[in-house]
């Protein structure tokens, strides 16, 4: 039993992995940047390149400007070109149409 459930979860985490992960994704070819207004943070957009099968996307980049931590995605959506980045205020932003408040929130269409 106990073997049977820890193969499942495998399993789970394996495609978690393999499909879902935002660690993952292509790097892209850079597009714009934006720092919000108290220079804490900056959101860096790339657009990857889609083959014969898929389409173009657009991944956002979380960069602190101050602590040093790790960038971070927290963008992703499929059929974009382009990346429209505007800062509401010093921790929410807009990408694309979308509201997100940095550094915890995150979009990815996969998710939707």
């Amino acid at each position: 039993m106990i073997g049977c459930l820890l193969f499942i979860i495998l399993i789970g985490y394996g495609v978690y992995w393999a499909f879902y992960d935002m660690n993952r994704l292509q790097t892209g070819e850079y597009l714009t940047e934006a720092t919000s207004p108290d220079g804490k943070y900056t959101i860096k957009a790339f657009v990857t390149n889609g083959d014969a099968t898929t389409s173009n996307g657009i991944r956002g980049e979380l960069v602190f400007n101050e602590q040093g931590y790790k960038t971070k995605n927290i963008y992703w959506n499929y059929r974009e070109d382009t990346a429209d980045i505007n800062w509401i205020d010093n921790n929410k932003m807009i990408i694309n149409g979308y509201t997100l408040k940095v550094p915890n929130e995150k979009f990815d269409y996969r998710h939707q």
